[in-house]
């Protein structure tokens, strides 16, 4: 029995032709997941803003990234997870919803026909032919920028780098239980990374987990929660979808102006996680050696369809624009290679539905570790890039410092690509530049020069 279960998954997901093996993928999987469970807590903190049923976001939340992330296993047999994307949630509770006073069902509407226009896009290979036109110097830099762009995050999560007025950023306070439980989580995976432990990420968040919520238990509820620690309460419930599933609101239709911001809440949705997901699946795919000879990176086409699919269907159950995760690079660096990690990634999202208190209740700081690791290991391939040939390494540069520095993989893509364009046209290098990257170039100048101040 368990041979012949061994034996659909290596034929499947085709293990052994990737150098790796079910304990290594389940292993990768349960690193990708427990990297994202945060947003089985940050998406329906961010959207019940909006009005919408905090309890119901949690199931849909947990539903659409489980579809989603178990499609992408098996359609596309890539490592990848997607989940409501982290700035995109964001732009729709604080600005559409907040600030242009657009109900939240108007929003969920406008993610819906970007999902549809993305369906679109990915069958007539639009989206793949942009994927695979990134030349093979910004894929690098992509996947170093997204790691530099997590580190960040992990080191803002665990408050070992705050905010500061005069500066910008500062170095948090070490008294801070936060900040310590971090240390102690990078000290154990950079020990189990350098004595080449299996799962080493993931015994990182546990071990880091476990020391939390000791803290917890010794100080007492009240003061772990002024640090955004919580012991786990409550197992078996589930929430239902109902007050939040099915109710996109295509009322504005008859509103010709309501059509026009309608629009161009749309655009900015289409924009954002058109060029978050191809910055997210280009880096992630080259850490992960998963382009060809030509630099394309395989499947994408399937993969960028699922995310679409993935928006869309999300849209329908009431959660905000679905996308591939960046967080996904964690299972990467565990030795996740084929769909087999997404699908236990996948399961595991679903399976949450009934422990949701113990998954929301691995704190930021627990999971941070495992962040500024994995942001290390994306940083590796750098070395590929030839720095000395300016026309290639000025717009890698500006590709991984503008990610963590504006907060967007899209910005530091952006940047890149117009730069990569000017300097080799102008660098007598021309040859090197596809009509797609001149295309790409001009609407991301257009798009710059029309953004608000």
């Amino acid at each position: 029995m368990e041979k012949r279960k061994t034996s659909f998954w290596e034929s499947y997901f085709k293990l052994s032709e990737n150098n790796t093996n079910v304990k290594t993928e389940v292993i990768a999987g349960i690193t990708t997941f427990l990297t994202m469970a945060y947003i089985i807590a940050v998406n329906p903190m961010l959207l019940s803003t909006t009005g919408m049923d905090k309890g119901a976001l949690v199931t849909a939340t947990c539903i659409t990234a489980g579809f989603a992330t178990i499609f992408m296993g098996f359609y596309a047999n890539l490592p990848f997870a997607l989940a409501s994307g982290m700035g995109l949630n964001a732009f729709f509770a604080f600005s559409v919803c907040a600030i242009m006073k657009v109900h939240w069902s108007v929003a969920l509407t406008a993610v819906f026909v970007e999902g549809l226009i993305f369906i679109i896009l990915s069958l007539t290979k639009i989206r793949e032919l942009v994927v695979n036109s990134i030349p093979a110097s910004l894929k690098i830099a992509v996947s170093a920028g997204i790691g530099l762009f997590i580190a960040f995050i992990g080191f803002q999560n665990s408050k070992i780098v705050v905010a500061d007025k005069n500066t910008l950023v500062a170095l948090g306070n070490f008294g801070d239980p936060r900040v310590l439980i971090c240390v102690i989580g990078i000290i154990i995976t950079g020990v189990l990374v350098h004595r080449n432990v299996k799962g080493s990420i993931l015994w990182g968040i546990l071990s880091s987990t476990i020391v939390a919520w000791i803290f917890a238990l010794v100080k007492g509820p009240e003061l772990a929660a002024q640090y955004e620690i919580f012991l786990p309460t409550g197992l078996g419930k589930v929430y239902s979808i109902a007050p939040i599933a099915g109710k996109l609101d295509f009322s504005f239709i008859s509103n010709s102006e309501a059509i026009l911001g309608f629009a161009s809440v749309v655009l900015t949705f289409l924009f954002v996680d058109f060029f978050d997901t191809i910055g997210t699946l280009a880096g992630v795919a080259t850490k992960a050696n998963m382009i060809d000879e030509k630099g394309n990176v395989k499947n994408a086409k399937k993969a960028l369809l699922v995310d679409a699919i993935g928006t869309t269907i999300g849209a329908t159950l009431g959660v905000s624009t679905v996308t591939t995760y960046v967080e996904s690079s964690a299972g990467v660096a565990e030795g996740g290679r084929t769909g087999l990690t997404a699908v236990v990634a996948g399961v595991l999202f679903l399976i949450s539905l009934l422990f949701a208190p113990i998954f929301m209740a691995i704190p930021s700081c627990a999971t941070a570790p495992a962040l500024i690791m994995v942001g290390l290991f994306m940083m590796q391939n750098i070395t590929n890039i030839d720095f000395y040939d300016f026309t290639e390494a000025i717009p890698a540069f500006l590709t991984i410092i503008l990610m963590p520095l504006t907060y967007s993989i899209a910005n530091g893509l952006m940047m890149g690509t117009i730069a990569y364009v000017i300097f080799n046209i102008f660098g007598g290098k021309k040859e090197k530049v596809s009509v797609t990257m001149v295309i790409l170039a001009v609407l991301f100048v257009i798009r710059l020069l029309t953004l608000s101040v």
